[in-house]
């Protein structure tokens, strides 16, 4: 046999050298214990590194495990018995409420109006007839230009409406009668402006009917 000689004392580790292995391990093993044992054996894992590495959920089963093996070793308790239910009291007679019945109200028709109208106007001259009418209301109407034909146009301006603003339904030149509707786009006054271009006078014959409030001329 062959004996192994001892070390010397400047073989043997320092002081020095030995308190950083042990603080080493120490470090080692705390890391052990948070990223391995703690994810494995609890299911806590507050790095984060367990679940990675499939520690966590290793732990969370077992611990499921170990809930369900405490429920099977439990006694079982025994049922309560349920009192039987006390008979419901007799329904108190019902009294039949008559209810009175709401006369229908009559939705009044629209007030319609009808109108003649004349209007003469000299060479150059011109001349317009204007309707209240309120938006949505619809205007029949139909006239004549007797001594020649005129230029007109079809138009309405709103109450309280911006200075020069006006809606045109429709125009033409050199026409001696014109008929149709129109229906109001906003509440205001819509009517005709006729001008005379000829050499004589010329007499504008108008008639209209529908749901307006009044003539304005």
């Amino acid at each position: 046999m062959f004996n192994t000689p001892l070390p010397t004392v400047n073989e043997l580790p320092s002081t020095r050298k030995l308190v950083r292995s042990t603080v080493i391990a120490i470090l080692v093993a705390a890391g052990l214990l948070v990223t391995v044992v703690m994810p494995s054996e609890y299911a806590i894992d507050p790095t984060g590194a367990g679940r990675t590495l499939g520690l966590t959920q290793m732990g969370e089963l077992k611990i499921i495990l170990a809930q369900e093996a405490l429920a099977d070793a439990a006694p079982p308790q025994p049922a309560a018995s349920n009192p039987a239910p006390a008979p419901a009291p007799a329904p108190a007679p019902q009294v039949a409420q008559v209810q009175p019945i709401a006369k229908p109200v009559a939705t009044p028709a629209p007030t319609l109006k009808t109108d003649q109208m004349t209007v003469t106007l000299k060479p150059g001259e011109g001349k317009e007839i204007k309707l209240e009418v309120l938006k949505g209301k619809t205007v029949s109407y139909e006239w004549t230009a007797v001594g020649g034909p005129v230029n007109y146009e079809t138009h309405g301006e709103p109450y309280n409406g911006e200075k020069g603003y006006f809606h045109s339904y429709g125009k033409d030149r050199q026409v001696k009668d014109n008929k149709g509707q129109f229906t109001a786009i906003f509440d205001g006054t819509h009517g005709w402006f006729w001008r005379n271009r000829s050499n004589q006078d010329v007499t504008i014959s108008l008639k209209t009917s529908g749901d307006y409030l009044g003539v304005k001329q």
